[in-house]
């Protein structure tokens, strides 16, 4: 029950976030469109996007909570773990100093990169792109610092503040589009790359102001590599590729989409993804958060079998909800899109185009999450490196997968093969850990997996059969429908929970034991 309260309270906040990238998504398809000027922002975005993931979510945590947590452990004292945090913080200041530097310098060749060069762009347009990522860069360095902050507060067991933290560049960026947004999307799209770095300001102060409210305050000491610094240091890289497979490979789509296709193809994958990852940061990120360090602290004290039980409900919890948003995304993408996106300079070709995308990178998101659950097993025993061999495989995957699907299904290949490699990646962390004997799927989970599918299937039937009945809504005026779209995830909600109760999936003794453990 600690997981579910723990991941429900991450996952709200991050639906919080969620929902407000989706405002901003809305915002910038009616203000920027899927033009060059949306590609040129959503290259710029893609850099601090995915050090977001990698370092916020993903590597900094990996590498920084079990040492926190093993150093409070010898002690027993936080004061402990503070003086890590500070020796940490005095190494990392200049290299982010001097490594922002430098992205500024290869702006060209990064944005270039990232882009595969578009695809016949004028040098104004390459320029205007260029110019972009040079404003963006420095959230490179903020969002490291928020990594920094949001480990310790985790280790501290205040979630919910690192948490809320993305909300706030999305608070940012829809300001921006909001108030200051322009008749030229160029314009805007200039005031969103501006929006990002003033968000992750934002962020910083927020996660300062928090820390010196849990009675943390770092003090910048000289920097010094101790045995403890290069040991952080030596699980960040590996884990930064490990915890960041699917971002690596986003990022490989994002620039064989922008060699290879015409322009608009990067915003078709960029609104799709969004989507995407409204389920995966609902879930995963949630459940990864919380995972880690409740793994970390049952493994130091030698609790192996409650460690092994946690991560069984952990997989149970993230398959229940995320089999039935993959598939809602497969037979009801179209409405979703149109629905949220359609209007303004956002075209029906558009809506068409993304929810085709947004189908292929659903057939992944029960993968996508199931990376979260599986790598904790591996950060929890500092071991970084195992996840990072099996995401290189991943990314080998992906790019060949891409070679392949692009010219045959255009901006739909690198979206699948996204998709295929995230499988291959989690099929392999899976196999791992049962051969060290980290995990092995208990009765209930083996009983519920297959359960779990079929109510999935029955409610993905009744959402097409919904979806024929709102055709003539979903493609009416706004407010209709949005309206329309509410009641076809509210039905297909409804018909899932009846069909979970059908196959067994969910018992009436599980909802029982959940309203007990509440009362206690």
């Amino acid at each position: 029950m600690t997981l579910l309260r723990k991941t429900a309270t991450i996952g709200g906040l991050t639906l919080v976030s969620r929902v407000l990238a989706l405002v901003r998504d809305s915002l910038q398809a009616t203000f920027v469109g899927a033009g060059f000027a949306s590609d040129a922002f959503l290259v710029a975005f893609r850099l601090p996007n995915m050090f977001r993931a990698l370092f916020a979510e993903g590597a900094f945590s990996a590498a920084f909570i079990p040492m926190f947590n093993r150093k409070v452990g010898e002690t027993g004292e936080v004061s402990a773990g503070i003086r890590f945090a500070e020796q940490a913080l005095a190494v990392l200041f200049p290299i982010l100093v001097v490594f922002t530097a430098a992205m500024l310098i290869a702006a060209y060749p990064l944005t270039w990169a990232l882009s595969g060069g578009f695809k016949d762009p004028t040098p104004e347009q390459f320029a205007f792109a260029v110019l972009l990522s040079r404003i963006t860069i420095p959230y490179l360095a903020l969002i490291s610092l928020v990594s920094l902050l949001g480990g310790i507060l985790n280790s501290l067991d205040r979630f919910w503040v690192n948490a809320f933290a993305p909300a706030l560049l999305n608070i940012a960026m829809i300001a921006g589009l909001w108030f200051f947004h322009g008749d030229d999307p160029y314009e805007t799209a200039r005031v969103q790359a501006i929006s990002v770095t003033l968000g992750g300001l934002f962020q910083l102060v927020w996660l300062m102001v928090a820390c010196r409210a849990a009675g943390v305050s770092l003090r910048l000491r000289a920097p010094r590599l101790d045995a403890d610094v290069k040991q952080l240091l030596r699980l960040i890289l590996p884990a930064a590729a490990g915890a960041g497979a699917v971002q690596i490979n986003l990022l490989i789509s994002t620039a064989l989409a922008g060699r290879l296709l015409n322009p608009g193809a990067i915003s078709y994958i960029y609104y799709a993804d969004r989507l995407n990852q409204l389920p995966l940061g609902l879930i995963g990120i949630g459940l990864g958060t919380v995972l880690l360090p409740t793994i970390s602290r049952l493994l130091s004290t030698g609790k192996i079998a409650e460690a092994m039980e946690t991560q069984n409900r952990g997989i149970e919890l993230a398959l229940f909800l995320t089999l039935p948003a993959t598939v809602a995304f497969i037979v009801a993408s179209e409405p979703i899109v149109r629905g949220l996106f359609e209007h303004g300079a956002f075209t029906a070709t558009d809506t068409a185009n993304s929810a085709w995308a947004l189908s292929a990178f659903s057939i992944g998101l029960p993968a996508y999450v199931m990376v979260k659950v599986l790598t904790p097993g591996f950060y929890a025993r500092e071991d970084t490196r195992t996840p990072v061999r099996y995401a290189t495989w991943s990314v080998g995957v992906n790019i060949a997968a891409n070679i392949v699907l692009i010219p045959l299904i255009a901006h739909v290949g690198p979206p699948l093969a996204t998709a295929f490699s995230s499988c291959v990646n989690v099929y392999m962390l899976y196999r791992e850990q049962k051969r060290r004997g980290y995990f092995e799927a208990d009765a209930q989970l083996r009983r519920r997996i297959p359960r779990l599918a079929v109510a999935a299937l029955i409610m993905g039937a009744a959402v097409y059969g919904l979806d024929l009945l709102l055709l003539p809504y979903t493609g009416g005026p706004a407010l209709i429908r949005i309206a329309a779209l509410a009641g076809l995830v509210g039905g297909g909600v409804a018909v899932y929970a009846v069909a979970c109760f059908l196959t067994g999936a969910f018992r009436l003794a599980d909802l029982k034991a959940i309203l007990r453990r509440r009362r206690a």
